[in-house]
Protein backbone atom coordinates (compact mmCIF):
# COMPACT_ATOMS: atom_id res chain seq x y z
CA UNK A 1 0.00 0.00 0.00
CA UNK A 2 1.56 3.29 -1.08
CA UNK A 3 1.32 5.94 1.65
CA UNK A 4 3.81 8.45 0.25
CA UNK A 5 4.01 9.59 -3.38
CA UNK A 6 7.14 11.56 -4.27
CA UNK A 7 7.86 13.47 -7.47
CA UNK A 8 11.48 14.46 -8.15
CA UNK A 9 12.73 17.65 -9.77
CA UNK A 10 14.65 20.87 -9.19
CA UNK A 11 12.98 23.92 -7.61
CA UNK A 12 13.08 27.28 -9.36
CA UNK A 13 11.53 28.83 -12.44
CA UNK A 14 14.56 28.11 -14.65
CA UNK A 15 14.14 24.34 -14.13
CA UNK A 16 10.34 24.20 -14.24
CA UNK A 17 10.02 22.99 -17.84
CA UNK A 18 13.17 20.83 -18.04
CA UNK A 19 13.15 17.06 -18.55
CA UNK A 20 14.63 16.46 -15.09
CA UNK A 21 11.39 17.82 -13.60
CA UNK A 22 9.11 15.13 -15.04
CA UNK A 23 8.59 13.81 -11.49
CA UNK A 24 7.33 17.24 -10.39
CA UNK A 25 4.91 17.28 -13.34
CA UNK A 26 3.60 13.88 -12.23
CA UNK A 27 3.11 14.76 -8.54
CA UNK A 28 1.31 17.99 -9.54
CA UNK A 29 -1.04 15.92 -11.72
CA UNK A 30 -1.69 13.52 -8.82
CA UNK A 31 -2.42 16.44 -6.48
CA UNK A 32 -4.89 17.84 -9.00
CA UNK A 33 -6.52 14.41 -9.41
CA UNK A 34 -6.90 14.01 -5.62
CA UNK A 35 -7.98 17.66 -5.19
CA UNK A 36 -5.05 18.28 -2.82
CA UNK A 37 -2.97 21.45 -2.59
CA UNK A 38 0.82 21.21 -2.40
CA UNK A 39 2.25 23.75 0.06
CA UNK A 40 5.78 24.31 1.36
CA UNK A 41 6.55 22.66 4.70
CA UNK A 42 9.86 23.73 6.25
CA UNK A 43 10.05 20.58 8.41
CA UNK A 44 10.18 18.36 5.34
CA UNK A 45 12.01 20.77 2.98
CA UNK A 46 9.39 20.27 0.32
CA UNK A 47 5.94 20.93 -1.09
CA UNK A 48 3.59 18.66 0.83
CA UNK A 49 -0.07 17.68 0.58
CA UNK A 50 -2.27 15.17 2.39
CA UNK A 51 -5.30 13.49 0.88
CA UNK A 52 -7.59 10.69 2.03
CA UNK A 53 -9.57 9.41 -0.99
CA UNK A 54 -11.93 6.57 -0.05
CA UNK A 55 -10.51 6.68 3.49
CA UNK A 56 -6.92 5.92 2.37
CA UNK A 57 -4.65 8.62 3.90
CA UNK A 58 -1.79 9.44 1.54
CA UNK A 59 1.01 12.02 1.45
CA UNK A 60 2.30 13.80 -1.64
CA UNK A 61 5.79 15.32 -1.67
CA UNK A 62 7.88 17.40 -4.10
CA UNK A 63 11.30 17.90 -2.43
CA UNK A 64 12.63 21.47 -2.74
CA UNK A 65 16.21 20.55 -1.86
CA UNK A 66 17.48 20.26 -5.46
CA UNK A 67 17.69 16.85 -7.06
CA UNK A 68 20.89 15.53 -5.48
CA UNK A 69 19.58 16.12 -1.93
CA UNK A 70 16.05 14.73 -2.49
CA UNK A 71 16.57 11.98 0.10
CA UNK A 72 16.70 14.47 2.97
CA UNK A 73 13.15 15.56 2.28
CA UNK A 74 11.82 12.04 1.61
CA UNK A 75 13.45 10.52 4.71
CA UNK A 76 12.29 13.36 6.99
CA UNK A 77 8.63 12.91 6.05
CA UNK A 78 8.79 9.10 5.99
CA UNK A 79 10.37 8.90 9.45
CA UNK A 80 8.02 11.44 10.99
CA UNK A 81 4.90 9.62 9.80
CA UNK A 82 6.44 6.13 10.21
CA UNK A 83 6.13 5.26 6.51
CA UNK A 84 8.18 2.22 5.50
CA UNK A 85 10.34 2.30 2.33
CA UNK A 86 8.09 -0.25 0.60
CA UNK A 87 5.15 2.16 1.15
CA UNK A 88 6.92 4.90 -0.84
CA UNK A 89 6.65 5.52 -4.59
CA UNK A 90 9.09 7.89 -6.30
CA UNK A 91 8.26 9.28 -9.76
CA UNK A 92 11.31 10.38 -11.73
CA UNK A 93 12.64 11.06 -15.23
CA UNK A 94 14.15 8.02 -16.96
CA UNK A 95 16.71 8.28 -19.80
CA UNK A 96 16.35 4.64 -20.89
CA UNK A 97 12.64 4.91 -21.72
CA UNK A 98 11.22 6.81 -24.69
CA UNK A 99 8.99 9.85 -24.08
CA UNK A 100 5.37 8.75 -23.82
CA UNK A 101 6.11 5.53 -21.93
CA UNK A 102 6.50 4.68 -18.24
CA UNK A 103 7.58 1.69 -16.17
CA UNK A 104 6.77 0.74 -12.58
CA UNK A 105 9.36 -1.20 -10.61
CA UNK A 106 10.25 -2.12 -7.04
CA UNK A 107 13.79 -1.91 -5.72
CA UNK A 108 17.02 -2.10 -7.66
CA UNK A 109 19.93 0.29 -8.09
CA UNK A 110 19.74 4.05 -8.54
CA UNK A 111 21.35 3.62 -12.01
CA UNK A 112 23.24 6.89 -11.62
CA UNK A 113 20.12 9.03 -11.03
CA UNK A 114 21.21 11.63 -8.46
CA UNK A 115 17.77 11.93 -6.85
CA UNK A 116 17.45 8.17 -6.36
CA UNK A 117 21.09 7.96 -5.20
CA UNK A 118 20.36 10.31 -2.28
CA UNK A 119 17.06 8.59 -1.44
CA UNK A 120 18.94 5.27 -1.29
CA UNK A 121 21.49 6.84 1.06
CA UNK A 122 18.98 8.58 3.34
CA UNK A 123 16.55 5.64 3.60
CA UNK A 124 19.40 3.14 3.87
CA UNK A 125 17.77 0.91 1.25
CA UNK A 126 16.69 0.77 -2.37
CA UNK A 127 13.54 -1.17 -1.48
CA UNK A 128 10.95 1.40 -2.53
CA UNK A 129 8.76 1.73 -5.64
CA UNK A 130 9.74 3.85 -8.64
CA UNK A 131 7.61 5.17 -11.47
CA UNK A 132 10.07 5.73 -14.32
CA UNK A 133 8.81 8.40 -16.71
CA UNK A 134 10.53 8.20 -20.09
CA UNK A 135 12.36 11.29 -21.32
CA UNK A 136 14.54 9.54 -23.92
CA UNK A 137 18.34 9.58 -24.27
CA UNK A 138 20.47 12.07 -26.23
CA UNK A 139 22.47 9.13 -27.63
CA UNK A 140 25.81 10.29 -26.23
CA UNK A 141 26.75 9.89 -22.55
CA UNK A 142 28.55 13.25 -22.47
CA UNK A 143 25.32 15.02 -23.43
CA UNK A 144 23.17 13.55 -20.62
CA UNK A 145 23.54 16.45 -18.13
CA UNK A 146 22.74 19.00 -20.81
CA UNK A 147 19.81 16.86 -22.03
CA UNK A 148 18.04 16.48 -18.68
CA UNK A 149 18.40 20.19 -17.88
CA UNK A 150 16.84 21.29 -21.18
CA UNK A 151 13.20 21.57 -22.19
CA UNK A 152 11.91 18.66 -24.26
CA UNK A 153 10.81 19.36 -27.83
CA UNK A 154 7.07 20.17 -28.02
CA UNK A 155 6.13 16.71 -29.35
CA UNK A 156 8.14 15.05 -26.55
CA UNK A 157 6.55 17.28 -23.91
CA UNK A 158 3.09 16.36 -25.21
CA UNK A 159 4.02 12.64 -25.16
CA UNK A 160 5.25 12.92 -21.55
CA UNK A 161 2.12 14.80 -20.44
CA UNK A 162 -0.14 12.23 -22.14
CA UNK A 163 1.80 9.45 -20.41
CA UNK A 164 1.40 11.15 -17.02
CA UNK A 165 -2.34 11.44 -17.63
CA UNK A 166 -2.59 7.72 -18.44
CA UNK A 167 -0.56 6.61 -15.40
CA UNK A 168 -2.96 8.43 -13.07
CA UNK A 169 -5.38 5.52 -13.66
CA UNK A 170 -2.99 3.32 -11.64
CA UNK A 171 -2.94 5.58 -8.56
CA UNK A 172 -6.06 4.09 -6.85
CA UNK A 173 -4.57 0.58 -7.22
CA UNK A 174 -1.27 1.82 -5.75
CA UNK A 175 -3.06 3.31 -2.73
CA UNK A 176 -4.99 0.06 -2.25
CA UNK A 177 -1.77 -1.96 -2.29
CA UNK A 178 -2.75 -3.70 -5.54
CA UNK A 179 0.70 -3.27 -7.07
CA UNK A 180 0.29 -6.07 -9.63
CA UNK A 181 -2.80 -4.33 -10.94
CA UNK A 182 -1.02 -0.94 -10.86
CA UNK A 183 1.93 -2.39 -12.78
CA UNK A 184 -0.39 -3.84 -15.40
CA UNK A 185 -2.17 -0.50 -15.78
CA UNK A 186 1.10 1.42 -16.18
CA UNK A 187 2.73 -1.08 -18.54
CA UNK A 188 -0.30 -1.58 -20.78
CA UNK A 189 -0.94 2.15 -20.91
CA UNK A 190 0.69 2.77 -24.26
CA UNK A 191 0.46 5.96 -26.31
CA UNK A 192 -2.18 5.86 -29.07
CA UNK A 193 -0.84 4.83 -32.47
CA UNK A 194 -0.49 7.76 -34.85
CA UNK A 195 -3.11 7.88 -37.57
CA UNK A 196 -1.83 7.30 -41.12
CA UNK A 197 -1.63 10.46 -43.21
CA UNK A 198 -4.70 11.19 -45.32
CA UNK A 199 -4.23 10.82 -49.07
CA UNK A 200 -3.89 14.03 -51.05
CA UNK A 201 -7.15 15.55 -52.24
CA UNK A 202 -9.39 13.66 -49.78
Amino acid sequence: MIKLFVGLGNPGFEYQLTRHNAGFWWIEAVAQELKASLAFDKSFQGLVARAAPHGHPVWLLAPQTFMNLSGRSVAALARFFKIAPQEILVAHDELDITPGQAKLKFGGSHAGHNGLRDIHAQLGTGDYWRLRLGIGHPGVKEEVVNWVLKKPAPDQRTAIEDCIERTLKAVPAMMAGEMDKATLLVHTSKPPRPKPPRPEGV
